[in-house]
């Protein structure tokens, strides 16, 4: 196995394998093509790391510069991903948005974003119309841009977040250090094996952290070949595994099931060696993929923490066959339980599970831009929440409060309550 870089540099990689493929762009050219009809675009790493160069060259021209804030609103394309290099280079964070908000939710994240820049597709014309902002430049755009003279070389320090995400609601934002990046994607490699002869489908958007964070970037990271479409499909994503040769499947519950559904779904996924999916997922769905020889990891992550806990692929403990068992920590990532007056449980208990690590999110972008002050440390954070329905949570101490209910046996296996 080839050890890949050890900083997150696409040029670096670029560098030592240029001709190796990075992305393969499997998305149909035409709006109405046959079911599971996939249109093969191959970008190697060298190309995606010109494509990234002229990007920041791009944006250096409209004025994005060190401690700016990009905004991206589109589905899954390689300019995402060229736009998350781009901003490294800069100095400025990367913010992408999902599509699926709706008009009246779009507007959540920008009111504590406020970008120097919105980049969006000519798709999303209608939800851009509803963002409380006027700087804006389509894609196409974008790459008609002229081009600054940009030392890549000597990059910026960053005091603010490389990478804020939202949650799917547009809210609460969390902000990514360049530091927090690379211990995420260092986690794919130590946990699941992840190498640089993986062949990865991407079926989560690049605006969530799963998609982005615990795949896309991870796969780059080691070197190893991602398939992108716009959006998920299992007629277009089966047939994209069997032709590519896919090798590692990572997908929520419901992209498992809709694969496993498909027709020639056995034949088709024969050169997968395992998968990893979001938790909870049922054993009817983890079964018909161990029937075909791939074995299933079960992972839980939030939006603060992309990936905390995952099962091993051979996991001789009792959360292997039980729906609601996630697993251990990941490497570098501490968990813990805790009642409800904080004190922390030792052992076999039931409490609120923490988590604290150098993958954790360093903190809530928690008002205008991304400066210091609104950009929030862990450590320097008392308790601030954000009151959005569903997935609450709050830094404290060092450590992301969760507030999700955890069950951990005597072997440290966690598991959903």
């Amino acid at each position: 196995m080839e050890v890949p870089a050890v900083t997150l540099s696409l040029a670096r990689r670029a560098e030592r394998f240029p001709d190796r493929t990075a992305v393969v762009d499997i998305s149909e050219q035409r709006l109405y093509a046959p079911a599971e009809t996939i249109h093969e675009e191959r970008v190697s790493y060298g190309e995606l790391s010109t494509i990234a160069e002229r990007t920041t060259e791009r944006l250096s021209t409209l004025d994005v510069g060190p401690g700016d804030t990009v905004c991206l609103l589109t589905r899954n394309r390689v300019a995402a991903l060229a736009l998350f290099f781009a901003c490294r280079r800069l100095g400025a964070t990367f913010a992408p948005i999902s599509h699926l908000l709706t008009p009246a939710s779009v507007e959540r994240p920008f009111d504590v974003l406020e970008p120097e820049l919105v980049v969006s597709e000519a798709a999303q014309r209608d939800l851009v119309r509803s963002i409380p902002f006027d700087r804006s430049v389509t894609l196409e755009e974008l790459s008609e841009t002229d081009r600054d003279d940009v030392d890549t070389e000597e990059r910026p320090s960053m005091e603010n977040p490389l990478l804020a995400l939202h949650g799917e609601t547009g809210r609460p934002v969390a902000g990514y250090s360049p530091d927090a990046i690379e211990h995420n994607c260092t986690t794919g490699v130590a946990a699941w094996g992840l190498a640089a002869n993986d062949v990865v489908p991407l079926t989560a958007p690049l605006s969530t952290p799963a998609g982005l964070v615990r795949v896309a970037l991870s796969v780059l990271y080691a070197g190893g070949t991602l398939l992108l479409d716009r959006a998920f499909d299992p007629g277009d994503a089966l047939t994209a595994i069997e032709q590519e040769g896919a090798t590692l499947l990572p997908g929520r519950e419901t992209v498992l099931r809709d694969l496993a559904a498909e027709s020639g779904f056995e034949d088709a996924v024969g050169s997968l060696e395992r998968a990893i999916c979001g938790a909870p997922v049922g054993d009817d769905v983890v079964a018909a993929y161990r029937d075909c020889g791939v074995p299933v990891a079960r992972v839980y992550g939030r939006l603060e923490c992309p990936t905390a806990l995952s099962q091993r692929f051979a996991d001789d403990s009792s959360s292997a066959d039980d729906e609601s068992g996630v697993g251990r920590p990941v490497p570098d990532c501490r968990a813990r339980l805790v009642d409800d007056d904080g004190a922390v449980f030792e052992g076999a208990a039931d409490g609120t599970l923490q988590l604290s690590g150098p993958m954790v999110a360093d903190g809530y972008v928690d008002a205008a831009g991304t400066n210091d002050e609104n950009w929030y440390e862990p450590a320097e954070i008392e308790s601030r929440e954000y009151d959005e329905s569903g997935d609450r949570g709050r830094f404290t101490d060092g450590w992301f409060d969760s507030g999700e209910r955890f069950r951990r046996d005597a072997s440290g296996s966690y598991y959903l309550q």
